[in-house]
C-alpha cells in the first residue's frame, strides 16, 4: 500500500530529475515510513537548482518518488497557480492511496475538501501552529491578519475531521488544534489491536531524524575559561526566529561579555540583519555562516557552542533545540510553542524582549555552575526522543492510518458492489 505524503518544503531537482535537499527531509527521513507502507510518493514543490554539490542529499530512491508540484513562491503566487496545484494533487493522489499532509499547509487546504465529500480518512502531521506563524512582527505583510485568521480556522478544520493526528507538542498544539474525542491512546502504540470502536487516533512525536549516536555520552561542565560562543539557528527567509531580538540582546552585553555569535541560516532578510549588526556596532561579534547542511556540519557548530539561544516568534516543536540538547548544549529561547515542553521555566524568556534576553544571557554566562546544570538537564530531556522512542509512536500513528484507510476501501468496495456497479 503506497503512502502519499504532502509537504510545503521546497526541495532542488537535478537537471536528470533526481531529487535533493540541502538543509532536511533527505531520503533517510521518508525511508522511516516504509516500517509501515509498501512505497510512498512524496507529492511538494522542486525547483531547477544548478548548484547541486556534495553538501545535498538525495531525497528519492528505492520505494520512494516525487511528484513535483507547480512552483510558487508566496501567497500571491499561491493564488495564481492554486487551481493548477489542485489538479496536480488529484492526480498524485491514487484511490487506492493512504494520505498524510504535513500542516499547516496551503497545500492540504486544495486536496483535503476531496477527501471529506467522500468520507475519506486521511492523516495529519501538525509540525506548525499559522495562529503564532502569522503573529504581528512574525511576517510582514499586508494581508497578515487575514491570513491568520483563516489559516488557523482550516487547521483547526483539518484536524476536526482527521482520522490520525501526530503532533510535534505533548500540549501546545493539541490544544489550538483539537481532534475529536479520543477512541485509541498514545500509551502503548506498538501493541494496538484496533478495535472496531477506535476512530480516532492521536499521538505526538517529532521530525527529529536523530540516530543514537547523535547524543553525547555526557554532560558538559564548564569553568568559565573560554570566550562565549553564543549559537543561532535557523531560517532567515522570514523573522519567525527572532534573529533581529538577539542582535539586540547582543549590543546590550557585548561590551561586558565580548561574545562571539554565529548565525546558522539563510534567506532574503539576511542583508538586513548584517546592516542591523553594524548599525548596532556588533559586526566584530557576529558571524554569519549562510545555510549549513544538516548533519554532521551542525553537530559541528553546536559542540563548538557555549550556548545556544533561540529567540523565536512562533514555533510548533523546533527541531534544532532538540538537536542542541541532545549535544548537552545549555539553551535559552522564548516561551512560545512547545518549546516549554524541551526547556525549564527558568531558562526561557518572553517573546519579542530582547533586554530581558540580555539579561538572560549575562545571568547564565556568570554562573558556570549553572551552564553545567543547564547541559546536564537538556542530555537527560533529550532521552524522550531517542529514535526507538519515536519510531514506536511513530508506527503506531502509520498502522492505524493504513488500517482506517483499508477499512474504508472495503466498505466502498462493498457499497459498490451492492450497487451492482
Amino acid at each position: 500500500m503506497r503512502l502519499v505524503i504532502t509537504t510545503e518544503h521546497r526541495f532542488s531537482l537535478a537537471p536528470d530529475g533526481s531529487v535533493w535537499t540541502k538543509v532536511a527531509f533527505d531520503l533517510a527521513f521518508w525511508q522511516r515510513y516504509l516500517n509501515v507502507f509498501d512505497s510512498l510518493r512524496l507529492v511538494a514543490r522542486a525547483t531547477l537548482d544548478p548548484g547541486i554539490d556534495q553538501t545535498y542529499k538525495k531525497v528519492t530512491g528505492e520505494k520512494i518518488g516525487f511528484w513535483p508540484l507547480p512552483h510558487y513562491l508566496g501567497p500571491e503566487q499561491f493564488l495564481l497557480q492554486h487551481r493548477k496545484i489542485r489538479a496536480s494533487l488529484h492526480a498524485a493522489v491514487a484511490d487506492r492511496d493512504v494520505l498524510l499532509c504535513r500542516v499547516a499547509s496551503p497545500i492540504a487546504d486544495q486536496i483535503l475538501p476531496s477527501f471529506w465529500k467522500k468520507n475519506r480518512p486521511y492523516g495529519l502531521e501538525v509540525v506548525g501552529d499559522p495562529y503564532e506563524a502569522l503573529a504581528p512582527k512574525a511576517i510582514r505583510h499586508p494581508l497578515r491578519p487575514l491570513f491568520r485568521a483563516w489559516s488557523t480556522r482550516s487547521l483547526k478544520r483539518q484536524c476536526s475531521k482527521a482520522v490520525a493526528v501526530a503532533y510535534v507538542t505533548r500540549e501546545a498544539l493539541q490544544r489550538r488544534y483539537p481532534c475529536p474525542a479520543l477512541s485509541v491512546g498514545v500509551s502503548d502504540v506498538g501493541h494496538l489491536n484496533f478495535r472496531e470502536d477506535a476512530k480516532v487516533f492521536t499521538t505526538n512525536y517529532s521530525s527529529l531524524d536523530c540516530e543514537a549516536s547523535d547524543f553525547v555520552g555526557e554532560a558538559r561542565h564548564f569553568r568559565g575559561r573560554e570566550r562565549l560562543r553564543i549559537l543561532f539557528i535557523g531560517s532567515l527567509a522570514q523573522m519567525y526566529k527572532g534573529p533581529d531580538i538577539l542582535l539586540k540582546a547582543i549590543q546590550l552585553v557585548a561590551a561586558h561579555l565580548d561574545p562571539n555569535v554565529v548565525i546558522v541560516g539563510d534567506g532574503k532578510h539576511r542583508k538586513e540583519l548584517e546592516l542591523m549588526a553594524s548599525h548596532l556596532g556588533i559586526s566584530r561579534n557576529v558571524q554569519f555562516l549562510g545555510e549549513l547542511p544538516s548533519g554532521m556540519a551542525i553537530r559541528d557548530q553546536l559542540d563548538q557552542a557555549t550556548l545556544f539561544v533561540m529567540p523565536s516568534r512562533t514555533e510548533g516543536l523546533p527541531r534544532v533545540i532538540i538537536e542542541a540538547m541532545t549535544r548537552a548544549v545549555p539553551c535559552i529561547a522564548t516561551r512560545v510553542g512547545g518549546i516549554s515542553e524541551l526547556l525549564c521555566d527558568e531558562d526561557l524568556v518572553e517573546a519579542e524582549d530582547y533586554l530581558g534576553l540580555a539579561n538572560k544571557i549575562k545571568e547564565v554566562i556568570g554562573s558556570p555552575a549553572r551552564l553545567s546544570e543547564m547541559s546536564r538537564r537538556n542530555l537527560e530531556r533529550a532521552q524522550e526522543y531517542r529514535p526507538e522512542i519515536l519510531e514506536t509512536r511513530r508506527n503506531g500513528f502509520c498502522r492505524f492510518l493504513r488500517h482506517a484507510t483499508e477499512k474504508w476501501l472495503g466498505q466502498t468496495n462493498d457499497q459498490a458492489v451492492g450497487a451492482g456497479v
